[in-house]
């Protein structure tokens, strides 16, 4: 049966609803952001739901509050919003604090990426890894369908710290047929075959499933890797899976080498002792106001599966001879 798409945070709010039923100590805050299930939550849970407005700081430190008081707090606001216009607030009221107070904060941050496609370069949201991955006590969280966002919510329940979920703001295709992968390990192979894989977060494992396809058109097997969980994954069973290829490359939609995903990959592969070489694909490194579809916008800036590809086909070139034959792992 096929499952038909969701917003990403209709998926994870209905779940929220529904364990609020049960769970008095769930408690809700936003920063003046509505969806129709939110308006569910307002009307059936109204003493454990707070607007606190256009006011992300004062919405943080709300948070904040209610979590020292016990409650699991889920604060819901615009990407951008929720991370950089309270980017003080996070880190004294929620990274600093919960080092030495048991606490659990999830902030909601919907439109990663280009999400926000016709909105411009104030609502689209290319920072927000670098800066959530700077704070040591953050557990940063990007799914790539709605199903996982969805699976997201037992962990947020049942992990005391604060955390960033990372959700699209558009309605993507499910990559996740049978049902959300398990989240334990943080991360979930989709292709394992060849000597190249690719480690892709949020919606670019959609371009890299892409990219993939067209690389098997040429007859050469390309692995895809979803890393979900950018702070909490296994440690030894990632290293291990690196440790099977030639050349890892890594796809975000945030800019490149400025501390997100590729800048973990990249310490990662040197803590681990791993000899795989990574190319990192992500957006370049300055601000653009050209309008346009998100396709034709990640072409523009580096990520698009064409230009992806050709810079891919580019690094499996420079790599030993070895690594640009077909090799079927098991």
């Amino acid at each position: 049966m096929t499952i038909k798409p969701l917003p990403m945070r209709d998926a994870l709010l209905n779940q929220l609803w529904e364990a609020m039923a049960t769970d008095g100590s769930i408690f809700f805050t936003c920063a003046d952001f509505g969806s129709p299930i939110l308006d569910k939550i307002r009307a059936d849970f109204p003493n454990r739901f707070v607007n606190v407005g256009i006011a992300e700081q004062n919405l943080i430190n709300v948070s904040a509050g209610l979590a020292l008081e016990g409650y699991k707090v889920f604060a819901y606001a615009i990407a951008p919003f929720i991370t950089m216009r309270c980017y003080e607030q996070i880190r004294i009221s929620l990274a600093l604090l919960s080092t030495v107070r048991p606490m659990n904060v999830n902030l909601i941050g919907v439109g990663a990426g280009y999400s926000y496609v016709v909105s411009g370069p104030t609502h689209q949201c290319y920072e927000d890894l670098t800066l959530m991955r700077a704070l040591p006590n953050f557990n940063v969280l990007s799914p790539a369908d709605h199903l996982t966002a969805a699976a997201l919510f037992d962990r947020c329940i049942k992990h005391t710290g604060p955390k960033y979920l990372r959700l699209d703001a558009q309605v993507l295709p499910v990559l996740y047929e049978h049902g959300a992968p398990n989240m334990e390990p943080g991360f979930h192979i989709h292709r394992k075959k060849g000597q190249i894989c690719l480690v892709a977060t949020g919606y670019m494992l959609h371009s890299a499933l892409k990219i993939a396809d067209r690389f098997a058109e040429e007859g050469i097997d390309i692995a895809v890797v979803d890393l979900f969980d950018l702070s909490h994954f296994a440690c030894d069973a990632f290293a291990t899976l690196l440790n099977h290829y030639k050349g890892i490359v890594s796809l975000e939609e945030g800019f490149r080498g400025r501390g997100g995903m590729d800048s973990m990959l990249f310490e990662f592969i040197a803590r681990q002792g791993l000899t795989t070489k990574l190319l990192n694909i992500g957006v370049e490194g300055r601000y653009r106001f050209e309008l346009g579809s998100r396709a034709e916008l990640h072409e523009q800036v580096g990520i698009g599966p064409g230009t992806a590809f050709n810079q891919i086909n580019a690094f499996i070139e420079a790599l030993p001879c070895e690594a640009r034959v077909p090799v079927l792992n098991n």
